[in-house]
């Protein structure tokens, strides 16, 4: 661990973030303002006329010093918080390239920070700046690289081409619906996800599964009386196909019974992701209600690695399950892939690829290991040996040379905290069979009603503002709230409504 200490106390987001920038570079590093014994310093100086906003950071560490300036003409109608954001975007530029200079890497995002960099991207084309500005200040304020910067118009072009009323696409909806059980518990995982078995043992099935059913009728009613239409709908958990065949069905029949405008869905994704899961009897319920957009994720096609991260099913299971979906009329298969995982490197990932390129399902998510808070894999990081950040970074290259090779191209992409090499996560898929549910997620320009166990909603009004909704995460405790949760949510949905007329 490294100590960087700063001249000047910051408040405490511009500290946050200047944490994050060092950890890039030092792992579990801490920012201080009087350290007693400090590895680094770091020294700023701004002048600020209202007008022209400079900065300079100079860092001196084992008696060298590493200095860098950053300059900009701001307008000056912008808000205070504006003016705020400005400011510790230029401190987080200078300091970012004053540690990239020390330690010789490159962050390829720069200093960006949030987990949707081509939601920037939309905010600047909205506001009618063109690519090539788009990409000035992207390089310049932002000190993104040129290789990203590339996806990230690419995939906003692929975007705008999928849903071509993507910027108009607020007055409509999206559903999620979470399931929160697995066979297993994955050792990354922090979604709400429980081992089903053990809660079948003591019922927590069955009253999830009530309650699951009253809020579909709550929900189904609500977007009724209002007319609203819906864009996608994503059952997801966990993993919605852990639950038996009839319990599938009799959900997907409450949903059908409930909701609006069925025929306008656009599409319906069932995350299939556990191969463990799927059996003849729910692909036939799957078929029966016309959905055959499925996730089948084998994350790796190595059976030692399957075992280390606890995904009780064999790489062999993953290609069976795969064909068997396709036999009974699944014609939109999405895959994941996860580069990082333990004990994998270039030959393992390769294998991966190669094994894919077997199967061509509609599209291919790579994931890059995200250490997460809470994961067990976190919590005890010393049982996992991954990839040092110039392996991950070949893999990722890897992956985009093999989808280009295979015709996928990319389509979205997200980033997450302590996420290996500072990458990030990007969905590819075939021409047509992009997940128009990824998109809306990611980009944030439309509400989603989260409904079940660990849902989110995301309340988007008419300026992009957006409030969130979280249901209980443990079924038992989902069960006991369902009711008077959903009369609040149901209620700031009523509010944002009346507010948009």
């Amino acid at each position: 661990m490294k100590v960087i200490q700063v001249d000047r106390a910051y408040k405490e987001d511009v500290m946050r973030v200047f944490n994050h920038l060092a950890n890039l570079f030092f792992e579990d590093s801490k920012i201080k303002v009087n350290a007693v014994q400090a590895d680094m310093f770091v020294r700023f100086t701004e002048n600020d006329d209202g007008l022209h906003f400079a900065t300079t950071a100079e860092l001196l560490v084992e008696g060298n010093s590493y200095t860098s300036s950053y300059a900009k003409t701001y307008d000056t109608t912008v808000t205070l918080r504006e003016q705020l954001i400005r400011r510790k975007r230029a401190l987080s530029h200078v300091f970012l390239d004053v540690l990239e200079q020390y330690t010789g890497i490159t962050q390829a995002w720069g200093i960006l920070t949030g987990i949707r960099p081509t939601k920037l991207y939309h905010k600047m084309r909205k506001s009618g700046m063109s690519d090539e500005a788009i990409a000035i200040a992207l390089r310049e304020d932002f000190r993104i690289s040129d290789e990203k910067i590339t996806l990230m118009k690419t995939i906003v072009k692929r975007q705008l081409a999928t849903i071509s009323d993507l910027d108009a696409i607020q007055q409509e909806v999206s559903i999620y619906i979470g399931i929160p059980f697995c066979p297993t518990k994955c050792a990354y995982c922090t979604f709400p996800a429980y081992a089903i078995g053990h809660h079948r043992k003591k019922g927590h099935v069955m009253g999830f599964l009530d309650a699951l059913h009253y809020e579909l009728e709550q929900v189904g009613n609500w977007l009724t009386a209002h007319n609203k239409k819906i864009t996608s709908v994503y059952w997801g958990g966990g993993t919605p196909t852990s639950i038996e065949a009839d319990e599938m069905d009799a959900l997907y029949q409450t949903f059908n019974d409930y909701f609006p405008h069925l025929t306008t869905i656009r599409e319906v994704t069932v995350e299939a992701g556990r191969p463990d899961t799927i059996t003849p009897e729910k692909l036939a319920v799957l078929r029966k209600w016309d959905m055959d957009r499925i996730s089948v994720n084998p994350q790796s096609y190595t059976n030692e690695t399957l075992k280390a991260i606890g995904r009780h099913h064999s790489v062999e299971e993953t290609i069976e399950k795969f064909w068997l979906a396709r036999e009974e009329g699944m014609n939109n298969i999405n895959m994941d892939l996860i580069i990082g995982l333990p004990n994998e490197g270039i030959e393992e990932f390769e294998h991966s690829l190669l094994e894919s390129e077997k199967m061509q399902p509609e599209s291919l998510t790579v994931h890059t290991l995200s250490f997460k808070r809470a994961s067990e894999m976190t919590q005890n990081k010393d049982k996992y040996r991954v990839a040092d950040r110039a392996t991950v970074e070949e893999m990722m290259h890897m992956a985009e040379r093999w989808t280009k090779r295979n015709q996928y191209e990319p389509y979205y992409l997200y980033r997450q905290k302590n996420i290996l090499g500072n990458l990030e996560n990007v969905g590819y898929s075939k021409q047509g069979e992009e997940s128009i549910y990824n998109i809306v997620i990611m980009e944030e320009v439309q509400t989603i009603i989260g409904i079940g166990c660990g849902a989110s909603s995301k309340l988007v009004d008419a300026n992009g503002r957006i409030t969130q909704f979280h249901n209980a995460k443990d079924p038992a405790a989902y069960a006991m709230t369902v009711k008077a949760d959903t009369e609040k949510k149901l209620a700031l949905l009523t509010q944002l409504e009346e507010e948009s007329v």
